[in-house]
């Protein structure tokens, strides 16, 4: 590529300092100003006052509620996403495209209406629920409701980064193992795996990040019982209703920095796959 067309395709939009100019402002607006301010208020409290709110037996209870659940919802979106991903890339069947359309539903559907689905399926006299309860299994107001919702609202995240990458494998890669004897097994442990599993660990760490701070979807199946189905997302709101907001800062900044630290580690994770595999 000549210099001019390097410096053609990079002056489509305006210079350097104007964009970047442009990108910085709207970072900062939209998300330094409104975490600084969380964290201005977090500080306000002291470290002894906020060491009392986060390690309060409510908040304590809220986060093994949150953490478990949210586990429970990545498990099963890494499970049944890679299986939809893969049938949605390698198969050709009826209604796939208005499948691949419906994966992206939980996206512009709001969540408060995922939740009131959910009650109305899971309740006691709901459609499923009025079977699974005689038997023991109760979802409406039980963790198990919760999980279902945390994985309604984040499994296309799994679905849509495992998806491009299997779209984009060569086929002829897979031809040649064949080729050489190997099994379908083989084939996929050895050729595909590698090559999907960065994109396979980023979706599954985003469905876990989403699962932490959803809301609305939760809010009606919960039945938001402290100590027994009260979710993290939930505590902060009932504590910003009470007008206790260092309190609500406090709690907030918890999920934040939880949230930090885990991509941190997934994206760690990522870089150190990528440097083994340009080794082998």
């Amino acid at each position: 590529m000549s210099l001019f067309s390097r410096s053609s395709s990079r002056g489509i939009l305006p210079g350097f300092g104007l964009t970047l100019g442009v990108t910085l402002l709207y970072f900062v607006v939209i998300v330094a100003l409104p975490l600084v301010a969380m964290l201005y208020k977090s500080a306000n409290l002291g470290f002894a006052d906020f060491w009392t709110i986060v390690t309060s037996e409510r908040a304590l209870a809220t986060y093994r509620i949150t953490v478990s659940t949210a586990a429970l919802a990545t498990l099963l979106n890494a499970m049944f996403g890679m299986l939809l991903a893969w049938v949605l890339v390698r198969y050709e069947f009826p209604g796939r495209r208005l499948l691949d359309a419906i994966v992206d539903l939980p996206f512009a559907l709001p969540t408060a209406v995922a939740g009131l689905a959910l009650v109305t399926v899971f309740s006691a006299n709901g459609w499923f629920g009025r079977y699974l309860e005689p038997l023991g299994i109760k979802v409406a107001y039980a963790p198990l409701g919760i999980a279902l919702a945390m994985m309604f609202t984040s499994i296309p995240f799994v679905i849509r980064t495992v998806q491009p990458v299997l779209e984009d494998l060569a086929s002829d890669v897979e031809e040649a193992a064949r080729s050489l004897g190997a099994s379908n097994w083989q084939i996929f442990t050895r050729v595909i795996w590698p090559a999907i599993l960065p994109a396979f660990i980023a979706g599954c760490s985003l469905s876990f990040a989403r699962s932490l701070g959803e809301f609305g979807a939760i809010v009606f199946i919960s039945g938001n019982l402290p100590f027994g189905t009260e979710v993290m997302s939930l505590l902060v709101f009932i504590r910003l209703d009470e007008y206790d907001y260092p309190a609500a800062a406090a709690l907030a900044t918890v999920m934040l920095v939880t949230a930090f630290l885990m991509l941190v580690i997934t994206n760690s994770i990522q870089a150190w796959h990528l440097r083994y595999a340009e080794r082998n």
